[in-house]
């Protein structure tokens, strides 16, 4: 039976979901909106046009990136292949449609490994969790580095959220980008002192290689992660071009920042309930400028097609192989 904090974990993430659909269908129903002519305007897109290319060209090369930062990370553990790599990632993707938050990603990532003993007799692929969960977190920093970079710019271009809470967030946003810093600092302590903490000793080889990382190590997984942000950011952007959506350039980009922090702190069951959070996130970020909401949300639905649907479906076909595999080892 789940404990206590896990069933609270649980009813909140729900509460998020719903509320998040709730949000959803008030903002639509706010707007006086033509359906006919949205439908024909989806039945119209100009899937030659320079915005849709850009949308569908970077959708393999964002997933690219992604299997090279756990290549990079990974070797640390065991040297892989770009395609075993790339396997990986896809087959966590497809994963995450059944587990809940990062536990697919991680999965699939560390079934990617082969089952040998590395140094200290520990299982290669339960040392890999710690590669998973640096590959995870420098994404995540990332987010929240650009993210305070968008919302001051978006704070200037929206006045109505140039709020005291706004400023605060803008303060918590930088501090915790200057605590990523001290972190990475002092990551090697961390790993000396959980291997001593009684509770944490037991699972500490699981995230010892976090330590073994130089600094060089690290700085090519944010290089990595901050490419594919940029990626995944410009096909919001596209997206959004590609509906109609005219907003100047500055405000749409910070915009699209402050859409992508939203979606990497608001908590996911998996891939699906993801889909509501970005399109909440967008209908309250551009609620300032007056952008008709199915534009929104049809832009928001196209990228989660093309960007999230489309691999996971591809990523079926390496569950089978990896998993097997895995299973194959024991």
């Amino acid at each position: 039976m789940p404990s206590f904090a896990k069933k609270i974990t649980f009813w909140a993430k729900l509460a998020t979901f719903f509320g998040l659909l709730l949000f959803i269908a008030y903002t639509v129903r706010q707007q006086p909106t033509d359906w006919r002519i949205l439908a024909q305007q989806l039945r119209r897109t100009d899937w030659t046009s320079p915005n849709a290319l850009i949308l569908l060209a970077l959708t393999p090369l964002n997933w690219s990136v992604e299997a090279l930062k756990w290549q990079w990370l990974a070797r640390r553990v065991q040297p892989l292949r770009f395609s075993e790599a790339l396997g990986g990632v896809l087959a966590g993707l497809s994963l995450g449609m059944a587990l809940p938050g990062p536990l697919g990603d991680t999965a699939g990532r560390v079934f990617s490994i082969r089952a040998r003993r590395g140094p200290g007799n520990v299982p290669e692929r339960g040392a890999a969790i710690g590669a998973a969960l640096v590959s995870g977190g420098m994404q995540f920093y990332v987010a929240v580095i650009v993210g305070a970079v968008a919302w001051a710019t978006y704070l200037a271009y929206a006045p109505v959220r140039d709020t005291t809470g706004g400023r605060v967030l803008l303060g918590l946003l930088g501090t915790l980008s200057a605590a990523g810093v001290v972190l990475n600092f002092y990551r090697h302590r961390f790993v000396s002192w959980s291997e001593r903490w009684p509770r944490l000793g037991t699972y500490a080889r699981y995230w010892a290689v976090i330590g073994q990382y130089s600094h060089a190590d690290m700085a090519g997984a944010f290089g990595l992660a901050l490419l594919r942000h940029l990626i995944f950011s410009m096909q919001l952007v596209a997206a959004f071009r590609l509906y109609g959506v005219d907003l100047a350039a500055v405000p749409l980009a910070a915009g699209v920042g402050v859409i992508y922090l939203v979606k990497t702190i608001a908590p996911a069951f998996n891939w699906l309930s993801d889909l509501g959070i970005r399109e909440a996130a967008a209908l309250w970020v551009f609620a300032p400028f007056g952008l008709p909401a199915p534009l929104l949300l049809t832009a928001t639905l196209t990228l989660w097609l093309i960007n999230i649907l489309l691999p996971v479906l591809i990523g079926l076909a390496f569950v089978g192989r990896t998993v097997g595999r895995a299973v194959g080892e024991r």
